[in-house]
């Protein structure tokens, strides 16, 4: 949910590419402004085909105005209404539940723009709808997903994905790997990266003294040595150089229960070994409220927790509640770094 305390601090200007408009990031963006007052949080500037999202929005209560900009000088911050930005891309006709080269195309143009003006320091933070990775590289797009489109826009070598709930908030040291590149990767300096990163975030976001805990490789953290050496060799070396630096970070501990002592309150933050062991217990807790975000950046980018739900697109039955917690962490975010 969107915080009372937002409201205290300057609003911040809050990108939000509308994503593949054969998805669900038409009905969800349209449902999230509507159902939900942003306000008094940020100033919304959606990447994306104004009629597309004036169709996804027609007949729902609250639903703004709309208004076509042709840039970030075009914004009225005193409108009521929403400043749509179609960065030169009007959409095809919908086919929803379908992959569409050309409707992927617009989503990676309107990602693009977005990005090189939050990256220019004329956006404050950056949503993203979902996008289908097989239709950016059908569309001629040569990055499949949001994030290494965005760390070739911005020439980042090494970014994070992570996962954030008011209960959980996991750092994955790497992402989409199979399992044998994923534990290949399993190194001190990744780690390392991964863990000070973490902790940066939260110290934005108003922790003071946020608690870190790494989670083990293998069964039981490898119980000293017994089914592998990646907790004594890399894992708990990374935990004991953070610590010379100041940041509160414990473990290496058994990843079947790390993510239950940080659901319960013992820790802060966690940082996973590879992409399942930190997805399956979050999702478990939070499917429908999670949110995507990126670390490593130069600017702010969140997005919902799930992907494109092709199997539902265009029947109404999409839920909104992980991109209103993507806007409202990011607004949160943005809204610290004003201040």
């Amino acid at each position: 949910m969107l915080s009372e305390e937002m409201s205290t601090v300057s609003k911040p200007l809050v990108a939000i590419t509308m994503g593949d408009p054969n998805g669900i990031g038409p009905e969800i963006l349209a449902k999230a402004l509507s159902g939900h007052a942003l306000d008094p949080y940020c100033h919304p500037v959606i990447f994306g085909d104004k009629t597309v999202l004036e169709q996804a929005g027609e007949g729902r209560p609250g639903m703004p105005p709309l208004y076509e900009i042709s840039g970030l000088d075009d914004v009225d911050p005193g409108s009521h209404a929403v400043p749509v930005f179609q960065a030169g891309c009007a959409s095809p006709p919908l086919r929803p539940g379908s992959i569409d080269p050309e409707t992927s195309h617009c989503a990676a143009v309107w990602i693009e723009s977005a990005a090189r003006l939050a990256l220019a320091g004329r956006l404050q933070a950056l949503v993203t709808c979902p996008v289908s990775k097989e239709g950016l590289l059908r569309s001629g797009c040569p990055h499949a997903g949001h994030t290494p489109m965005l760390q070739a826009i911005t020439g980042v070598e090494q970014c994070h994905m992570s996962l954030f709930h008011e209960r959980l908030r996991i750092v994955h040291i790497t992402a989409h790997l199979s399992m044998r590149d994923a534990v290949a990767a399993v190194r001190k300096d990744r780690i390392l990266h991964a863990i000070e990163a973490g902790y940066h975030t939260l110290r934005r976001l108003g922790f003071a003294a946020p608690r870190l805990a790494v989670s083990g490789l293998n069964p039981h953290a490898g119980e000293n040595g017994a089914f592998g050496r990646e907790e004594i060799e890399e894992i708990a070396p990374a935990a004991v150089l953070a610590r010379s630096r100041g940041i509160d970070c414990a473990g290496p501990f058994a990843p079947d229960t790390v993510f239950n002592r940080m659901c319960g309150g013992e820790f802060d933050l966690v940082v996973a070994m590879y992409h399942d062991q930190g997805h399956i217990p979050f999702k478990l807790v939070a499917m429908d409220e999670g949110v995507h975000v990126t670390l490593g950046l130069p600017f702010i980018r969140t997005s919902p927790d799930h992907g494109t739900a092709y199997d539902i697109a265009g029947t109404g039955r999409a839920r909104e509640n992980s991109l209103v917690a993507a806007i409202a962490l990011a607004a949160q975010w943005a809204g610290a770094r004003i201040v």
